[in-house]
């Protein structure tokens, strides 16, 4: 395969996804959730972007999520051409700019498919080949964006105007005219016309073509990207772009900084079973459904009740007498809402953030590059956590200033260092870790290690860790992860 003929896939991960919350928070978000199918969606894109003629993929992603990142890759056998981290979101232009510069140092006219992550598209045979025709209009110096064909007057999306065919391209178009959400009845003159597809946020372009545009049309978004990748610093298996010089860039989509300034805009209508799942109604839309046209996930029971998405996340949900309603049960929240208003579950989300409270951040099970915590009970001055440490996992050698540990092996092996002491635990064996010694937990074994940690102390808070060495790069400081 010449590279002439190389497609390189780019897959944003960023956003949080909140109208998917509950079960999407902001250190868990959509696109690493498994919400359609069992693998997550961001395993989903990677694996639907191993095309014929297609590099490793390149991901974008923040620095918060890179070990989840990482793991889900490896979860499924891919190995990227690397994983950049965002210090901060700066929605899609300065990440595809970035995305053109670094391949661009390989192969000036690669084509790149970028893809955001968080996308369900069933139907991967019509996918592979609307990438085909679009990479054929990308060569020829087209900036190529997907049309979905629309099912109804949606509200919720950006349109694209279909214009004239292009030239010895089958299956593509110039672009007419970009257009914003419509309301209702905009939305149904649209599907009458027949010329206008959903925008999906999708594109595919040559390195440098994108460049020379964003230089044109975009500047400070270029300029930017730039310097950010010229000071950027590896980290492990990291891409970590310069923060300040990324922080200049402008929060601006390649929508607005390029499509609908370019000439070079064109279109590829296809149907390809598209979905933004862009709220819990888009899941239902896309979900098998029952008799009573119910989509129940999990431990429910549902009588007399019609139109409904629910998902329990462990707890028996019941239902009785109702319709059209999303239902979602985890461990720490409950939400209910008319199917019709699943939008409006960002409002949730707001007041989450403006009260200061963790639901909107983190679940009760908090992941970490080791393993996981999960809380179990919480009082004055005590906490108990459920400890998980994968196999070869180790966590920071640390200290507390505020609270002395009680830790108790229930599954698998724990090689423990209290002090200038290194010891080997096993089940039912137990430590106590000091107020203010320096302490590190590690599994050498090859099955998980679980155990109840019991916290006893004036503050218990995440914050209350310095740290003085890390197996995963994270700076040796009192930070608020352990």
């Amino acid at each position: 395969m010449t590279k002439e003929q190389q497609i390189y896939p780019v897959i944003l991960s960023g956003g949080s996804g909140t109208r998917l919350w509950p079960l999407s928070r902001a250190a868990l978000p959509k696109q690493l959730l498994a919400l359609h199918g069992e693998r997550t969606m961001i395993q989903e894109t990677v694996l639907r972007a191993q095309l014929p003629g297609a590099a490793a993929p390149l991901l974008l992603c923040s620095d918060a999520h890179r070990f989840l990142v990482a793991e889900q890759l490896q979860e499924i056998g891919v190995a990227p051409r690397a994983i950049v981290l965002e210090p901060m979101g700066r929605n899609t232009a300065p990440a595809a700019t970035v995305a053109a510069l670094m391949t661009a140092e390989e192969d000036a006219n690669g084509v790149i498919v970028l893809l955001p992550s968080d996308h369900v598209v069933r139907d991967a045979k019509a996918f592979g080949e609307a990438v085909g025709i679009a990479a054929a209009a990308a060569r020829e110096g087209h900036i190529v964006t997907f049309g979905m064909a629309p099912s109804g007057p949606e509200t919720g999306y950006g349109y694209v105007h279909r214009g004239a065919h292009l030239e010895k391209l089958d299956g593509a178009h110039r672009v007419q005219r970009f257009v914003e959400k419509p309301d209702a009845e905009t939305a149904r003159g649209y599907i009458a016309d027949g010329g206008y597809f959903w925008n999906s946020g999708m594109f595919v372009f040559r390195a440098d073509v994108l460049i020379e545009d964003m230089r044109l049309h975009a500047p400070d978004v270029l300029a930017a990207a730039r310097e950010a990748l010229a000071k950027s610093q590896r980290d492990l298996d990291f891409v970590r772009l310069d923060a300040e010089a990324f922080a200049n860039a402008p929060n601006i989509s390649i929508d607005y900084a390029l499509m609908e300034k370019t000439d070079r805009a064109a279109i590829v209508p296809c149907d390809i079973g598209w979905s933004d799942v862009g709220a819990w109604s888009a899941l239902w839309d896309i979900r098998d459904r029952d008799a009573q046209s119910n989509v129940l996930l999990g431990d429910v029971i549902a009588h007399d009740s019609t139109g409904s998405y629910v998902h329990s996340d462990g707890r028996l949900t019941a239902l009785v007498g109702v319709h059209d309603l999303v239902v979602i049960a985890t461990d720490d929240a409950v939400l209910v809402a008319d199917k019709s208003r699943a939008q409006d579950v960002k409002a949730v989300v707001d007041r989450l953030k403006s009260d200061n409270r963790s639901e909107h951040t983190e679940h009760k099970r908090v992941f970490r590059p080791w393993g996981s915590y999960e809380t179990v009970d919480i009082g004055d001055r005590f906490q108990v956590k459920h400890i998980m440490v994968k196999p070869g996992g180790r966590l920071s050698l640390q200290m507390h200033h505020h609270r002395a540990e009680h830790w108790v092996v229930v599954q698998g092996t724990a090689r423990v260092t209290v002090g200038d002491k290194i010891s080997l635990l096993k089940e039912n064996e137990s430590t106590f870790i000091p107020l203010g010694e320096r302490h590190r937990l590690e599994n050498p074994g090859d099955v998980p290690l679980r155990l109840i940690e019991v916290q006893s102390g004036g503050y218990l808070g995440e914050d209350d860790i310095v740290r003085f060495d890390d197996a995963y790069g994270r700076a040796p400081e009192k930070t608020p992860t352990a």
